[in-house]
């Protein structure tokens, strides 16, 4: 008996590169059901694997996502501390006439303070600071509290000074003093 595709040879029907062709597939078709299971097993386990890369780079995307909400909300807290202590212990002088000079974000500005305020803030008693393009007026204890959260945030702070500093004997100029608000 011969079989179906010798039939169909001698009938014409068929050539005998197809015939080859149709057993070279039927054997690759056994060969992958004989070794299937095994295809089949290291597939899934790329795909496990695949899914624990990929869950592991979102949970360190997300990792990295809270740490930086965490940090913008600390300073934002931070920056909202500073600005109630300024606001809270903030000097407010009206009717100031001396003009006092400083530097603000690489500008200078000018401030208009009555003496008394300008010799405490000359002598170092009190302190200018500025947050948000506003200058606060405070005293020298709360700026350097401010000094510790954000030194930035003091703009000038003079050290503090003793009300007569002691003038040497071998001075030439000491009958000429100086005063230390000398305008330009």
């Amino acid at each position: 008996m011969s079989s179906l595709q010798e039939q169909l040879l001698k009938a014409g029907l068929t050539t005998k590169q197809k015939a080859r062709q149709a057993n070279t597939d039927k054997r690759r078709k056994q060969k992958q059901k004989k070794s299937g299971a095994k295809v089949e097993a290291s597939l899934q386990e790329q795909v496990q694997q695949d899914l624990a890369k990929a869950q592991a780079e979102k949970q360190a995307k997300d990792t990295a996502l809270n740490a930086e909400k965490k940090a913008a909300l600390a300073e934002k807290e931070q920056h909202q501390r500073i600005l109630q202590i300024l606001q809270h212990h903030q000097i407010v002088v009206e009717n100031g006439e001396l003009a006092y000079n400083y530097d603000f974000a690489g500008k200078v500005k000018k401030i208009f303070l009555d003496d008394q305020t300008q010799q405490a803030l000359v002598n170092g008693r009190l302190a200018l600071c500025g947050l948000d393009d506003v200058t606060y007026i405070v005293t020298s204890e709360t700026a350097a509290k401010l000094a510790e959260l954000a030194p930035e945030v003091v703009l000038v702070k003079h050290e503090k000074q003793a009300q007569q500093e002691a003038v040497e004997e071998d001075d030439p100029y000491a009958d000429y003093q100086i005063p230390d608000d000398l305008m330009w």
